[in-house]
């Protein structure tokens, strides 16, 4: 582990934008992937007549080798700058993305929006963006990549730093000029180093603009919060939950609660990047082994935290929500899948309470009938069954969600107030 501050570094854009080679070439210019790991990369690429697949497929193997093996240490994904040590959250390209994005497995404090120079905003842009938003990612970079295909038109750059600059705007995001820079992943423009090829450009290259992202607080102040991803039987140790901690510290010795499955116990050993270790923080990918827990006591979704402050379990939730998109419209009685942290539960719109401006955030109409696609509402919210989830205000870190039926995400809001069970 390092020395250094940590950032939790989200990757996004459109899925053929090229996210997959910028994750590669980051690594392999911070030194995090050797020369050697890269020429075999690049001779398997080649052979399959996929030659500059080389970046690409660094990030692809890492995939395969963890689908194959159960692991929880994500070092892979991790490199250096000057300043920092960076997890890249979520492999680009990633299907789930959307989905993981809201659900906490990645909990970005900055991203990195990636858009293709020859291929403008697409609409996996327009969402990545708006979730981005909606979820409190902070600072925004916008990586124009593949300057290599547009041969460097300066003119093309400005055309979608224009376009970007629209998107932005409409869901009121606010960057400043030099969060743009024009890149190409493959060649290896303005990532490490400034190049030639924009002698128009004579902004920060991509590392220089991360290693200048502003400090993030961690959130040790707030009570224990960790959402439950696996649950593992591992011989020797027993029962072994696997999750992210987002907030407050977990210590050996510690009693736990977990809900809504309302069971608890003596943490008796925390194991991170495969060692033991006497506590764990927020950001820290824990696997844990509780006294007297077994693996049908908890499930995938449940939060763990103190026995004495445990999670709360909502009754109904009150909660702002902004609708990306749906074929028709919303109304009371909708029972869509909300995917909040890393639980999955079917929730039915009890009420659409207000519609309001999501710019200003003022009421524009009381008690709608429906809303549509580009609304945000005030609305409450049942879970069909229990479900662990806090207001925004008080524990941002699991006071969001993603709202998702027939295949895609069609909203996603925050918690405004819990009533509790």
């Amino acid at each position: 582990m390092s020395d250094k501050p940590h950032q939790n570094l989200a990757i996004i854009g459109h899925v053929d934008h090229g996210k997959s080679t910028l994750v590669g070439r980051l690594l392999y210019e911070t030194g995090s992937v050797p020369e050697h790991v890269i020429e075999q990369h690049r001779e398997t690429a080649e052979e399959k007549g996929k030659g500059g697949f080389e970046f690409a497929y660094v990030m692809d193997n890492l995939a395969e080798e963890r689908e194959r093996g159960v692991t929880i240490d994500i070092a892979h994904q991790e490199f250096d700058t000057d300043k920092y040590y960076f997890t890249i959250v979520d492999t680009p390209g990633h299907r789930d993305f959307v989905k993981n994005m809201i659900t906490g497995a990645s909990q970005a404090d900055h991203a990195v929006l990636v858009v293709a120079a020859d291929d403008g905003v697409a609409p996996q842009t327009q969402e990545h963006v708006f979730l981005s938003r909606t979820l409190g990612i902070e600072k925004l970079i916008i990586a124009v990549n593949k300057m290599d295909v547009v041969d460097y038109s300066e003119d093309t750059y400005n055309e979608v730093v224009e376009e970007v600059n629209q998107l932005l705007n409409q869901v009121n995001f606010q960057v400043d000029d030099n969060s743009f820079i024009p890149i190409s992943a493959f060649e290896g423009d303005n990532v490490a180093e400034s190049s030639d090829n924009t002698p128009w450009y004579d902004g920060r290259t991509l590392l220089e603009t991360l290693n200048d992202l502003p400090e993030t607080e961690e959130p040790t102040d707030a009570p224990l919060r960790l959402p439950i991803q696996d649950v593992y039987t591992i011989s020797g140790i027993g029962t072994v939950p696997v999750g992210r901690i987002e907030t407050g510290v977990m210590n050996t010795g510690d009693n736990v609660s977990f809900q809504p499955s309302d069971v608890g116990g003596e943490v008796k050993t925390i194991e991170m990047h495969h060692e033991e270790v006497p506590k764990a923080e927020p950001g820290d990918n824990v696997g844990f082994n509780v006294r007297g827990i077994g693996k049908d006591d908890i499930r995938r979704g449940d939060v763990c935290g103190p026995a004495d402050d445990p999670p709360t379990v909502a009754e109904t939730f009150q909660a702002q929500v902004v609708v990306m998109q749906h074929p028709s419209v919303i109304t009371a009685g909708y029972t869509p899948v909300f995917h909040a942290h890393t639980a999955q539960v079917a929730c039915t719109i009890e009420s659409i309470d207000a519609k309001i401006d999501s710019s200003t955030g003022e009421v524009t109409e009381e008690n709608p009938d429906f809303i549509q696609s580009g609304d945000a509402a005030k609305i409450t919210i049942r879970p069909q069954k229990p479900l662990s989830i806090e207001a925004a205000s008080d524990i941002p870190e699991l006071g969001s969600f993603a709202i998702r039926d027939m295949g895609q995400t069609i909203a996603a809001g925050q918690v405004l107030s819990v009533n509790e069970k």
